[in-house]
C-alpha cells in the first residue's frame, strides 16, 4: 500500500521502518529533519508537509505527542485533510484523550474519511522488533481494513470496540505501568539499602509475585536487566513527560467518570516531581531516581549514585 506516516519519534521511526520491511511505500513526515533522512535512508519517501504525505496515500498514519499535535497535523492548511482523497482511512497511534478521538472521528467523517484510533504497548523494543500491541478502536469494518497495516508493526492487534475505546484501553494500560514501575523503584531501592544485591532482588521479584514488565523487562535498577534504559542513563525510552501526559490523561478521564484513582494519583506527582526537577527527558524508569538520591540530582542521566 501506498501510506503516509507522520511522526517519527522513539516510537514511530521504528513503526515506519517495520512498514517499509513489510513491502509498502511510506512517505513519510516529521519536523526533525535528521529523523526524515533517516527513513529515507531506509528507502521511504520523504514529504513536506503532511498535507503531501497524504496525497495519493491509501492510508495515512500519525504517531503524536499529544491531541493538539493530532488535531493540527489534520487541520491545518497543509494538513492531511487538505491533501487526503475521500474514503481514505486514518489511522492514530498517538497516545490522547478518548474525547478528542471522537471529536477528530467526527472531523474526518465530515470530510469523508474513517479515523480509527490505534495505540500501542511494548515501549521503544516493540516498536524495533515489530511486536507491539494495537488497542483499536472503531467500527468493525475500520478494524478489518487497518488489520493488515497493523499487522506489519505489531503481533497483537485488537479491536477494543468503537470509536475511543482504543484510548480507553491505552490510558488504563498505562495507569498500570506507571504505578508498578513506581512500586518496582520503590523495592529495588530498599532493597539496596538494605544490602541485597540488585541483581539478586531483581531475580527473586522476577520469578515470584512480585513479577511484572516494570520489573522483568524494564527494571528501573541500573544493571538488572541488560536492554533496559536504566543501564544506559535512563536515554532512549519512554520519557517521564509522556507518563506523566498519560496519567494526566487517566486522572482527567476518572474525574470525568466520578472514578476514583488514588494510586494513579499519586504516581501522577511523583513523575511531576521528576520533571520539575528537570527530568522530563528521561525514561520514565528514571522516577527510581527520587528513591536513591532523594531527587537532588534527578536530571543527571548516570543513574543517580549507580
Amino acid at each position: 500500500m501506498k501510506i503516509g506516516f507522520i511522526g517519527l519519534g522513539n516510537m514511530g521511526a521504528p513503526m515506519a521502518r517495520n512498514l517499509l520491511k513489510a513491502g509498502h511505500a511510506v512517505r513519510v513526515f516529521d519536523l526533525d529533519a535528521q529523523a526524515v533522512q533517516a527513513l529515507v535512508d531506509a528507502g521511504a519517501q520523504a514529504a513536506g508537509s503532511p498535507k503531501a504525505a497524504a496525497t495519493d496515500a491509501e492510508c495515512v498514519m500519525t504517531m503524536l505527542p499529544a491531541a493538539a499535535h493530532v488535531r493540527s497535523v489534520l487541520s491545518a492548511d497543509d494538513g492531511v485533510l487538505a491533501g487526503i482523497a475521500k474514503g481514505v482511512t486514518i489511522i492514530d497511534s498517538s497516545t490522547i484523550d478518548p474525547a478528542s478521538v471522537k471529536a477528530f472521528a467526527e472531523l474526518a467523517a465530515r470530510h469523508g474519511n474513517s479515523f480509527v484510533d490505534a495505540p500501542v504497548s511494548g515501549g521503544t523494543g516493540g516498536a524495533a522488533a515489530g511486536t507491539l500491541t494495537f488497542m483499536v478502536g472503531g467500527s468493525a469494518s475500520a478494524y478489518e481494513e487497518v488489520k493488515p497495516v497493523l499487522a506489519a508493526m505489531g503481533k497483537n492487534i485488537v479491536h477494543c470496540g468503537d470509536t475511543g475505546t482504543g484510548q480507553v484501553a491505552k490510558i488504563c494500560n498505562n495507569l498500570v505501568l506507571g504505578i508498578t514501575m513506581a512500586g518496582v523503584a520503590e523495592a529495588m531501592s530498599l532493597g539496596e539499602a538494605l544490602g541485597i544485591d540488585a541483581k539478586v532482588l531483581g531475580g527473586i521479584i522476577n520469578t515470584s509475585t512480585g513479577r511484572c514488565w516494570s520489573s522483568d523487562t524494564y527494571n528501573p535498577m541500573p544493571g538488572v536487566i541488560d536492554s533496559a534504559p536504566s543501564t544506559r542513563g535512563y536515554t532512549g525510552g519512554f520519557g517521564t513527560d509522556l507518563m506523566l501526559k498519560d496519567l494526566g490523561l487517566a486522572t482527567d478521564a476518572a474525574r470525568f467518570a466520578h472514578q476514583p484513582v488514588y494510586l494513579g494519583a499519586l504516581a501522577q506527582q511523583l513523575y511531576q516531581t521528576m520533571s520539575s526537577k528537570g527530568a522530563g527527558r528521561l525514561d520514565f524508569s528514571a522516577v527510581i531516581k527520587l528513591y536513591r538520591d532523594d531527587g537532588r540530582d534527578a536530571s543527571n542521566s548516570n543513574g543517580g549514585g549507580a
